[in-house]
């Protein structure tokens, strides 16, 4: 049967290939700031926006969102001592962050006395159940994720490399720095609808660590991050709709495998 007969697996393919070009693109610049840990924190968030939103009666995806955004706005505002990045206050940030995260989860859960609907597809991903609505919401944040970086993308990296030099030179690090964590919430808010809260790093950083490995290169990382990012799901969802199994699964084993490919290819090539 053909990927293309039943309309929920269109939809399927249009909300993945928008949410890996743009978790490629931000995954990249988060890995290159070294902010994997705030990416991991973000996509806890998830679980307890999913929960608060059930809770409330609101769409799951408002609760993703919301949380996201206000977990980024946290760590933004603790990361930093006097004007420079202090990676280890950020690293506590975070870890405050997660667990808080996870505990009001829990909490809400409790709270709403019953089963959270798609608990396993929350945590784990599918493809299943995913509208026009969904695709069209995730296609604006897309646009203007990307809109971001194409206006910010070069003070950003200017910045993530080494942020004191782009400070003296009129760079606004600070307000970068909360935009870009602002934009890695919706990165994360959006992808975590597709692999789950558990599985966003299969699209948020392994396509852009493996292609780190392959080029130095800006332009190239940045595309070949994006076709890593397509490939891994457009076979991941394919694989999920012919064997049955959880999409999140395939995506975050490609991913992988990507990788690995992009460090053994790395430790074999010439000096």
């Amino acid at each position: 049967m053909s990927l293309f007969a039943y309309p929920f697996m269109v939809h399927a393919i249009e909300a993945g290939t928008i949410v890996a070009v743009m978790a490629a693109v931000t995954g990249w610049f988060v890995v290159l700031r070294r902010q994997t840990f705030a990416g991991h924190a973000l996509a806890v968030m998830s679980f307890p926006g999913a929960s608060g939103a059930a809770l409330a009666g609101l769409p799951l995806a408002v609760g993703y969102f919301a949380a996201c955004g206000i977990a980024a706005t946290a760590i933004a505002a603790g990361s930093r001592t006097d004007e420079r990045r202090n990676l280890a206050q950020e690293s506590a940030v975070i870890g405050v962050v997660q667990v808080t995260g996870f505990a009001l989860g829990f909490l809400f859960l409790s709270l709403y006395g019953g089963v959270l609907e798609n608990l396993e597809n929350l945590l784990f991903g599918s493809f299943l159940g995913i509208t026009t609505t969904q695709v069209e919401v995730l296609a604006g944040v897309a646009v203007c994720a990307l809109a971001f970086f194409a206006v910010a993308g070069r003070p950003l990296l200017f910045s993530s490399i080494d942020d004191l030099v782009a400070r003296a030179g009129g760079v606004p690090v600070r307000a970068l720095e909360v935009a870009f964590l602002l934009v890695l919430g919706l990165a994360v808010a959006s992808t975590a609808q597709i692999t789950g809260v558990l599985l966003v790093f299969a699209l948020l950083v392994a396509p852009a660590a493996a292609a780190q490995q392959f080029t130095p290169s800006i332009a190239g990382g940045l595309g070949l991050s994006v076709a890593i990012g397509l490939l891994v799901t457009w076979i991941g969802l394919a694989l999920s709709y012919y064997t049955n199994y959880s999409v999140g699964f395939y995506v975050t084993t490609l991913a992988f495998a990507a990788y690995l490919i992009a460090r053994l290819s790395r430790r074999l090539r010439p000096a």
